[in-house]
């Protein structure tokens, strides 16, 4: 149930094992705590996302000629944390209406790095020495906004597919053929095609890379079950310490601000070099410190900030890759996120909606310039089995509290003076759990099948060497005709469409059965473990009293992204028997917080 495990007292309450009390949720999807309660663990989600988010902006700065421009580093930070704030609200209000954070996705870094890498748009060689920038001049600035208008262009066209498919049903369709053996080397290879950009940034300074990825693994491996005491104030128990499983909450930041901080110590003490030619000197902090100084207090970012986005063939083939996976990824999501928060398995046309929500995302993304789209968190869906809280009023309050932040420029800025090594050590442990998310898929697969095992390896092997060819022989593809030249070079040097190309046109021609390729297991929607107690239609119906309006009328059955109309339609009706059958004897509970 959804009620406060703590507030039950009575003898049955006292009776619970250890494990089912741990289970308890404090908050249902639909319950709202106190509004201070919201901030806090909204808070706390954006901390989650942070790693994530900060990620994806430092990376694609190096293909946008951005390395030496802490200025505009800090813009694309503060405007993909709006507009991930922005797509959270929506998705939480309008879309799968789950407590499901959105924020920047790695599936678009790999076809955006491999379209930025093509002849056309490498980097001049002056923009590589900080010297040689002069950040406010007109041809600098068009270096780096040509490139970003490219890839706003391409992301915004391949989201009309990631809408089209959602609004339009068709994600059920895709999900008959895309199965674990497809997705497995497509979510690996996104990490593993980043290996470059991790070991460039770590090897600036080895030490200082290797001590942040040594405390990101203490905080949340060695020390994740180890609470720690905090004071805190209640009206009931006045001032008292209670114990609070930080390490296992916020590892990446903690582990961040640690090395960031003992970056600052050596630098005003002068133990990192301070000349631009020794090793170790992009370990100091004080190399971007005019960049918070620079930065305006309050900027507002707004579609079309960089010009009119540009569009290429290449650039959208390329990016749908990214689309696919992350959409397919999201679906999974989904039905995590339902179980930890207390909610019935989304039905079909929540999760056409949530899709089609995340494709509008992507759109906003790609308009308003964060060189990026936008996809479901599965850290935050973590949190929630942490936290014990699946309200989805805390996610509001998280998704405003990233507009806040993505309107003050200052934050933004302070986040780019990180030194390079210490965002190096964060990449090893990122990509390496990126690479092992796609890897644990195989779970549903039989792995025994020597059939599986060879999919598996040559899709996996060829996502690696092709593209690593390709990017030493640039000049291998010569069509005639440069449009297809183009269009080639992304395709063939993004490492996860290769992978998942191979992974699907194989799993789908050679003779399998369903079990065996895991389509089964992987289909199968994982029901909850305690008992649902909200009703399907009181957490995926549309808000402000939309759907009992169009229930009216009769033509709303054949809207794949819209609620049956009759109130008590057949899926509640399963809902509840679901629910009974699940728990016959106890008599739903009251919740403790009044809707």
């Amino acid at each position: 149930s959804c009620s406060m495990g703590n507030l039950e007292n009575d003898g049955e309450g006292s009776k619970l094992s250890e494990e089912d009390d741990k289970n308890k949720l404090a908050y249902c999807v639909t319950d709202v705590p106190a509004w201070y309660l919201c901030i806090i663990l909204g808070i706390q989600h954006l901390l989650t996302a942070f790693g994530g988010i900060i990620a994806i902006p430092l990376i694609l700065s190096q293909g946008l000629c951005l390395q030496h421009d802490g200025l505009t580093q800090g813009h694309l930070i503060s405007t993909i944390f709006f507009v991930s704030g922005v797509c959270t609200l929506l998705q939480v209000t309008f879309g799968i209406r789950l407590p499901i954070v959105q924020g920047g996705t790695f599936a678009f870094l790999a076809p955006s790095m491999a379209m930025l890498s093509m002849p056309k748009w490498t980097c001049p060689a002056w923009t590589q020495n900080a010297s040689l920038v002069n950040t406010t001049s007109p041809e600098y600035i068009d270096v780096w906004q040509s490139r970003m208008r490219e890839l706003q262009g391409s992301i915004m066209v391949g989201s009309l597919f990631q809408v089209l498919v959602g609004f339009s049903g068709l994600i059920g369709f895709f999900m008959r053929f895309i199965g674990p053996l497809t997705i497995a080397p497509t979510i690996s290879l996104i990490g593993l095609s980043l290996y470059d950009s991790a070991g460039m940034s770590a090897g600036n300074h080895w030490g200082i890379s290797t001590m942040t990825t040594a405390l990101i693994i203490l905080f949340s491996q060695y020390l994740r079950h180890i609470p720690v005491p905090f004071p805190t104030y209640n009206k009931t128990k006045k001032l008292h310490t209670s114990r609070i499983y930080i390490f296992q909450l916020l590892p990446v930041l903690l582990g961040i601000t640690l090395s960031w901080l003992i970056c600052y110590i050596f630098t005003i003490s002068n133990v990192l070099p301070s000349e631009p030619e020794q090793y170790g000197y992009l370990a100091r902090t004080d190399l971007k410190g005019d960049v918070i100084s620079q930065a305006p207090w309050f900027r507002f970012p707004y579609p079309g900030q960089w010009g009119l986005p540009t569009v290429s063939l290449a650039g959208v083939l390329g990016i749908l890759a990214g689309v696919l996976s992350s959409m397919i990824e999201s679906v999974g999501d989904y039905h995590a996120c339902a179980r930890l928060s207390g909610a019935p398995p989304p039905p079909k046309h929540a999760i056409n909606r949530g899709i089609g929500i995340e494709g509008i995302g992507c759109l906003l993304a790609g308009a308003w310039g964060t060189g990026n789209g936008t996809t479901s968190y599965s850290e935050n869906v973590g949190a929630l089995g942490i936290t014990k809280v699946g309200s989805r009023m805390v996610i509001v309050a998280g998704g405003v509290l990233m507009i806040i932040m993505g309107l003050f420029c200052k934050i933004g800025a302070i986040f780019t003076t990180i030194p390079t090594p210490v965002i190096g050590g964060m990449f090893l442990v990122m990509f390496g759990v990126i690479s092992a998310a796609g890897v644990s898929n195989l779970q549903y697969a039989d792995m025994n099948s020597s059939r599986n095992v060879f999919i598996f390896g040559f899709s996996m092997f060829s996502g690696l060497v092709i593209p690593n060819w390709i990017f030493k022989n640039p000049d291998a593809i010569a069509t005639g005709v440069v449009e297809l030249d183009q269009l080639l070079q992304v395709l063939l040097t993004t490492s996860m469409f290769i992978g998942g190309f191979f992974g699907f046109f194989l799993d789908n021609t050679i003779p399998g059965t369903l079990r065996e390729r895991g389509i089964m297991d992987w289909n199968k929607i994982p029901l909850d473990d305690s008992s649902n107690t909200l009703e399907s239609s009181e957490v995926y119906n549309l808000p402000l009293g939309i759907s009992s309006c169009l229930s009216s009328f009769s033509w709303v059955r054949y809207v794949p992204f819209l609620p049956p109309n009759a109130p008590s339609s057949q899926d509640e009706a399963k809902v509840d028997s679901l629910a009974t059958k699940q728990q016959p004897v106890k008599p739903e509970p009251i919740r403790s917080v009044a809707l």
